[in-house]
């Protein structure tokens, strides 16, 4: 895929960095939850994920992963690639082991992906401390084009876009959930870096067409930093997009 990444310089640019800014405050931080369709515990968590994209103030995205695959029912919806994200989490966050269903908040810490409450605490405790989304960031469809606009800030990250499905329903039949019909919301199907930023405003556009790929509904950007070893780190700005009828 060719890439196409325009610095702007222009005057105009710095207003619509500021309008950026004004919808970065809508949003506390990003929650990435990594559930199974085949774990017991992960239908509270699931339904603490809707909770929270229906607050709007909040990017959050669901990784199915599939270790729990043997268990008689293979999700749907999970991926070796899904599960590599947790363990590159789990490393960056020096644990030595996944569990599910595990919500990991701005990059920075993991919690129980059920505990809504506390969730929002640690969104919150983050915004205040300077550890939110600081970076303002926005993506739009133009015509044939896809344009992630980002604005200054300090130090280095990766322009990471995640690609999602809006609403899933699966009906279990296998496996500890066996019987139940779940709805699932923003499953992560794709992940990309398509970018890397250095502090200054950038662009980065993309053909529209990538929306077109396994019937995408929408996408997340995430500008995350990572480790010496290339894991993923803190997120410092994020926006989201869906397309279509719905939310």
């Amino acid at each position: 895929m060719s890439l196409r990444f325009v610095i702007p310089l222009l005057a105009g640019v710095a207003l619509a960095v500021s309008a950026h800014a004004q919808e970065l405050k809508k949003l506390k931080g990003v929650v990435e939850l990594f559930t199974s369709q085949g774990c017991s515990s992960c239908p509270p968590a699931d339904a603490a994920l809707q909770k929270l994209i229906a607050q709007g103030d909040v990017v959050a995205l669901a990784y199915h992963v599939d270790y729990w695959n043997y268990m008689g029912w293979d999700d749907t919806m999970s991926s070796k690639d899904n599960t590599a994200r947790q363990y590159a989490y789990a490393r960056t966050l020096g644990r030595s082991n996944v569990y599910t269903p595990q919500a990991i908040v701005n990059g920075r810490d993991h919690l129980n992906g059920a505990d809504l409450n506390a969730i929002n605490v640690k969104l919150d405790q983050f915004d205040h401390n300077g550890k939110g989304l600081t970076v303002p960031v926005s993506a739009a469809l133009n015509g044939d084009e896809l344009e992630i606009k980002i604005g200054a800030g300090n130090g280095k990250a990766n322009v990471v876009v995640a690609y999602f499905d809006r609403e899933q329903v699966v009906s279990v039949d296998k496996g500890e959930n066996t019987g139940h019909k779940i709805a699932y919301m923003h499953s992560v199907s794709d992940v990309e870096t398509v970018g890397m930023w250095d502090g200054k405003p950038m662009s980065v556009v993309l053909p529209s067409s990538v929306m077109d790929k396994a019937g995408r509904k929408g996408l997340a950007v995430l500008l995350q930093s990572a480790t010496p070893a290339g894991d993923p780190a803190a997120i410092v700005g994020a926006a989201v997009m869906t397309v279509g009828s719905g939310e």
